[in-house]
Parts: C-alpha cells; sequence; structure tokens
C-alpha cells in the first residue's frame, strides 16, 4: 500500500493534477497494481464540465490510469522523477468510456504491464466504479531519462 506521500516520490505530477490518491495493490511478480482516486466536487475541473451536471472530464479518466500505470513502471524499474527519469504519457490503444464519473465516486485504477520495447512501454488499464468498468484502454508511454 502507497499513500499520497509515497506516490508523490514517484510521479512528477502535482496538485491539480495528480490524479492518484492511494495505491493498494502492487504485485510486481504479476506486474499489475491497482489503487484509487477519490472523485470529489472540490475538483477544479467541476467549475466548468459541467456546473449543472458534473462529470468527470473522460481525458482525467485516462490520465489517472496513465499515471497509475506510471508508478507500476517506476516501481518495476526501481526508478522515481526524482532520479532523473520520467514517463510520457504517448498514447492509448481500445480506448472505450462506459458510463460517467460524478462527484462522490471512488475512481479505482487498475493497470497491468504488457510490454516494453526500446523505452516504449504498453499497459492494459482499467478504471471502474463500485465494480462497474467506466473505462478501458492500453496505455502507451515513453521512458525519458533527463
Amino acid at each position: 500500500m502507497m499513500d499520497v506521500n509515497e506516490i508523490r516520490q514517484l510521479l512528477p505530477h502535482r496538485y491539480p493534477f495528480l490524479l492518484v490518491d492511494r495505491i493498494t495493490d502492487i504485485d510486481l511478480e504479476e506486474k499489475t497494481i491497482c489503487g484509487y482516486k477519490n472523485v470529489t466536487i472540490n475538483e477544479p475541473f467541476f467549475n466548468g464540465h459541467f456546473p449543472e451536471h458534473p462529470i468527470m472530464p473522460g481525458v482525467l479518466i485516462v490520465e489517472a490510469m496513465a499515471q497509475a500505470a506510471g508508478v507500476l513502471g517506476f516501481r518495476m524499474m526501481d526508478a522515481t522523477a526524482q532520479k532523473g527519469t520520467l514517463y510520457y504519457f504517448v498514447g492509448s490503444d481500445k480506448l472505450r468510456f462506459r458510463q460517467p464519473v460524478v462527484p462522490g465516486d471512488r475512481l479505482k485504477l487498475d493497470a497491468k504491464f504488457l510490454s516494453a520495447k526500446r523505452g516504449i512501454w504498453k499497459f492494459e488499464c482499467q478504471a471502474s466504479v463500485d465494480d462497474t468498468l467506466v473505462c478501458s484502454a492500453e496505455i502507451i508511454c515513453a521512458e525519458r531519462q533527463l
């Protein structure tokens, strides 16, 4: 289990763009990770998306999945952003949105490592709320040394 302070030691993201609140499970043998984002009405994006019917933007759901995958990548490589390694989100395949995410939801983030070739990493990711799948995608990241 990792709290937000431990996550911040790995990821370079900070408020308001750190979208992973806690990691509940990392299995380095199986190369999987599980974490979550608590979605609250206090999120700055709800001021404009949409004030009368607040919905978490899909691109931020994808970004949250990518950040969870990034934590897995950092742990697999025993690296951190502070040590000069970054994972850039460079693409997605098979992206599907299934239902809206709204304030009060707990967005569960699951990622599984699929492959890495020449610094390009691919992860199978899913986001769910109350055991209902809300988004899935293959997330592609590029590993870069600073």
